[in-house]
């Protein structure tokens, strides 16, 4: 989710990582206040909030590292004396790599069990999802009439010609939209899928979420995939008021597949292999996943909580309720590498 703040200058990025990699590095004296190290590719803005409420009720200080991207090679490189004690991702297929490169650590945690759904969870614990996010459809107000589009497939039908924007088929949030149509209807029916889409394309495919929002503004097209979070930064954007006009402009709707089901991905977190603060590492992970940090997700950043009954804010209730397709992420996460295929044989943003 790093396109949802304004990303940090490179020699910041680099001057954060060489601090937080030199006081994760440094000795700890007896008596010294207990810490965790944490590696992280969603931006610090995102969950500092989080980190700092951590500290405040257990007095576990928390290193945070921020890499937008490389997190894999940069533990790989650094083996068995890695100072990262736990890892959060933006997407499910960072954390699969991470798992599939034999860097985590297995759960064992009665209370993550407890609040997490087996669906979100790795089948030998090597990583949980603490959030998800729906890719949904945004839908004109004014020019699309109800149930015109109620499924991903109706997104592939002759009525939908030249009336979808969408972002880059090869950027991770539609990657993982087509890995879930793998999953319901296996190659060839996902590339008839993407196909279908593409010839239904009023735009050849460009910018960010938020901006196919805009297009549906401005009347260049009707529909456009979209996560669920930027409704919420849209609703919300003081800064950028007209964005809130273009949220105005839109219905959010969860599409489904034909078997039921909207697709979701999620935010990733596991406990490295090599971490010196595994217990530690547990801890943050056992409060990431319980009641308090579910519901700020909710509040702050708009996402939906994986906890049965954690508490949603108003506006992201506001939304609507929907029901996730029935697959365990891990799934979806395999057939990343397929669906990429996929795009570049349809030339998805050609």
């Amino acid at each position: 989710m790093a396109s949802r703040i304004h990303c940090l200058k490179s020699a910041a990025v680099f001057g954060l990582l060489a601090v937080a990699a030199a006081v994760a590095g440094q000795p700890t004296a007896a008596g010294a206040v207990e810490e965790v190290n944490l590696y992280s590719n969603r931006q610090p803005e995102l969950i500092q909030p989080f980190l700092n409420e951590f500290t405040r009720l257990t007095a576990i200080k928390v290193n945070i590292v921020f890499a937008e991207s490389g997190m894999l090679e940069r533990i790989k490189a650094e083996g068995t004396n890695t100072p990262a004690d736990a890892v959060l991702t933006a997407d499910v297929n960072r954390i699969y790599q991470l798992a599939e490169a034999d860097l985590l650590y297995p759960l064992k945690s009665s209370a993550i069990d407890k609040n997490i759904p087996t669906q979100y969870r790795q089948k030998d614990g090597l990583w949980i999802g603490l959030t998800t996010r729906a890719r949904i459809v945004y839908a004109s107000k004014t020019r699309l009439k109800p149930g015109e589009v109620a499924t991903y497939e109706d997104l592939t039908k002759p009525h939908m010609k030249g009336r979808i924007c969408s972002r880059s088929g090869k950027h991770e949030y539609n990657i993982g939209l087509l890995a879930a149509v793998i999953a319901e209807k296996g190659e060839q029916g996902a590339e008839e899928w993407a196909r279908g889409v593409k010839a239904n394309l009023a735009r050849k495919p460009q910018g960010n979420d938020r901006v196919q929002v805009k297009a549906i503004k401005e009347g260049i097209c009707d529909v456009a995939l979209g996560n669920t979070y930027y409704m919420g930064l849209m609703q919300t954007n003081e800064k950028e008021p007209e964005q809130k006009e273009w949220a105005a402009a839109v219905n959010v709707v969860f599409a489904t597949f034909d078997s039921k089901g909207t697709h979701v991905n999620i935010s990733g977190a596991g406990v490295t292999k090599h971490g010196r603060n595994r217990a530690n590492a547990v801890k943050l992970l056992e409060f990431l996943s319980d009641d308090l940090a579910q519901k700020m997700y909710a509040e702050l950043n708009f996402e939906y909580p994986v906890k049965p009954g954690a508490q949603l804010s108003p506006l992201v209730k506001s939304w609507g309720a929907f029901t996730p397709q029935e697959v365990n992420l891990e799934t979806i996460a395999k057939n990343w590498g397929l669906a990429t295929k996929i795009m570049d044989r349809v030339d998805f943003d050609g």
